[in-house]
């Protein structure tokens, strides 16, 4: 197996394998400490399951601690409800960070002692640049930047100006103190860096303290330093930030831990960008955070993924180097697989259509034992019942059915899951031609599904007792987007183009057994033939809502190969 492909449980995982050096050589005395570091300005998605998986699963392999960490340096989008929402999915993906809760605003004195120090060593100054400005200063990838005029500033001019912007006596954007490095590195991250910028904005946990706040940059390697972590771990998109990340530990003279950069997730049909996610949102493209098409771990969560299939599915997509796009069917098979194991089967008819038997007694009820799941003895059965009038699914009827339709048609025999042999006689049809009801008779030597006289049929459909069925409602979920890679704009278009304008579709009038109209939000359980589901958090007592998480194996790809 190749590094690419390998979990993060496996010594042949390179950043294990950097890990497993590490401890060789003494570096660290051994010890591992890891963090999972979000900015609380947005839900987790699946991209974020990833590195949760990753940084608190090499935590538990080298026996080290993993923390959770809020880089909450920019006020102006951070919100409580995201801090609250990000502790959710961390525990409910099966994660513990014990006591180890930690804000990178904990260290706001600390940083401003920081940046005060490079400002005395000569390695910061206060620059008054306008914004525009600045750009031009900054040169372009081909041709190197110029210095400020400001970059001159004594020692002593730039610690009263940047106590003075500490104080409030500036407003935003008149001044900002920058890293003085090199305005003709390659590199244009080292080009004289952003370190602290004015914003006179309250802070979730600090309020009115600070109207200066610390760049993501300087913040975040020094947070790594004071917590002491050994491996930083962070996505591909930071390694041209790994040069400002040492530099600022190694000019400040303290704890160095190691960054280290692996590919991060894309998935087809979906994009991965919190700030294309916040547009979802606020365009009402989806229904919140939470909606089931999203790939935030909350709309997963709400669909009726397990943690256990999310976390098999980054178990399954290994940790790469190299930046690649993961089919979504991965993910759905990874879900089906924990559902098939887990999920107990009950009856539900999504498109339903009247079965009447005839020559059944009009008020005679029985019950028939259901296994909740065939695969698993320990699950245990239910009775389940049975009456004249039944609901199956319109689709396991046909009218002119082909030699291979192994269900019912005028004249044609099929097996009722778990009951009775029956035939259909007569299709009943309205003024407009459509089906609404069929007629069939049963054979009452065929009870439990297997006939006396030894005769079999290819065709077993599921049902549910009309007298006895709950009515709910039933949400129906394709990919949020059509196309593969939505991101993908050679073509002009912008991502919100490619919007799936199927991707739910609801059915008001749907029918399952009893047992279902009783389960509380979250229950997942499988239709029999039909789908994984779960139940919704619109659900009442009323009208239980039902989304289904996944089909029974992958029709999507088959859809959109006869679509092409």
């Amino acid at each position: 197996m190749s590094e690419n492909t390998t979990d993060s449980n496996s010594p042949k995982n390179f950043i294990a394998a950097i890990i497993e050096k590490d401890n060789e050589t003494g570096k660290y005395d051994g010890r591992v400490a890891t963090r999972f570091p979000p900015e609380p300005n947005g839900y987790l998605h699946i991209g974020h399951a990833k590195s949760i998986c990753l940084n608190f699963g090499l935590a538990k392999d080298f026996g080290g601690t993993c923390n959770l960490r809020f880089d909450d340096t920019n006020p102006a989008k951070e919100e409580v409800e995201y801090v609250e929402s990000i502790q959710e999915d961390v525990r409910w993906l099966g994660f513990d960070w014990e006591d180890r809760l930690h804000y990178s605003s904990d260290y706001f004195d600390d940083l401003y002692a920081l940046a005060v120090q490079l400002i005395k060593n000569g390695k910061a100054y206060v620059d008054s640049l306008s914004a525009e400005e600045t750009r031009e200063y900054r040169g372009t990838l081909t041709e190197p930047g110029k210095d400020s005029p400001y970059r001159s500033r004594s020692v002593e001019e730039n610690l009263t100006i940047f106590e003075g912007m500490k104080n409030g006596e500036f407003a935003d954007g008149e001044h900002l103190l920058r890293a003085k490095i090199d305005m003709a590195s390659p590199n244009m991250i080292m080009r004289d860096p952003a370190l602290y910028r004015i914003r006179k904005v309250d802070h979730h946990r600090t309020g009115d303290k600070w109207c200066i706040y610390p760049m993501y940059d300087f913040t975040h390697c020094l947070s790594d330093s004071l917590e002491k972590i050994t491996h930083s771990v962070c996505t591909l998109e930071f390694e041209n930030n790994r040069p400002l990340y040492d530099w600022v530990l190694e000019n400040l003279g303290v704890y160095r831990p190691q960054q280290i950069e692996f590919a991060r997730l894309n998935l087809t049909y979906t994009v991965m960008s919190k700030r294309r996610l916040i547009q979802l949102v606020e365009d009402n493209q989806v229904s919140g955070w939470d909606d089931p098409r999203m790939p935030t771990i909350s709309g997963m969560r709400r669909r009726g993924y397990s943690p256990a299939a999310i976390r098999n599915f980054c178990e399954r997509i290994g940790v790469a180097k190299a930046t690649n796009m993961v089919d979504f069917a991965l993910l759905e098979f990874s879900v089906r697989e924990d559902l098939n194991e887990t999920s107990s089967r009950y009856m539900g008819v999504v498109n339903p259509l009247k079965v009447v038997i005839e020559n059944y007694p009009e008020d005679k009820v029985e019950e028939f034992e259901f296994l909740n799941n065939p695969g698993n003895p320990d699950a245990g059965s239910r009775m389940v019942p049975f009456s004249k009038v039944l609901y199956i699914e319109r689709e396991d009827y046909m009218e002119d059915a082909p030699k291979k339709f192994f269900r019912l048609s005028v004249g044609r025999e099929v097996r009722l899951r778990y009951g009775y042999y029956i035939t259909c006689t007569e299709a009943i049809k309205d003024e407009n031609g459509e089906v609404v009801e069929l007629r069939c008779t049963y054979d009452p030597a065929t009870i439990g599904g297997w006939s006396k006289d030894g005769r079999k049929v290819k065709g077993t459909i599921h049902w549910v007792s009309v007298a006895h069925a709950k009515e709910v409602e039933v949400r129906l979920y394709e990919h949020l987007f059509t196309k593969e890679n939505p991101m993908d704009n050679k073509d002009g278009s912008d991502f919100k183009d490619h919007i799936n304008p199927d991707s739910l579709k609801v059915l008001p009038k749907c029918y399952v057994e009893p047992f279902l109209g009783k389960v509380e939000p979250g229950f997942r359980c499988q239709f029999e033939r039909v789908g994984y589901f779960c139940v919704d958090k619109d659900s009442t007592a009323e009208k239980p809502v039902f989304n289904r998480t996944a089909t029974l194996r992958d029709t999507w790809k088959r859809i959109t190969k006869n679509q092409k």
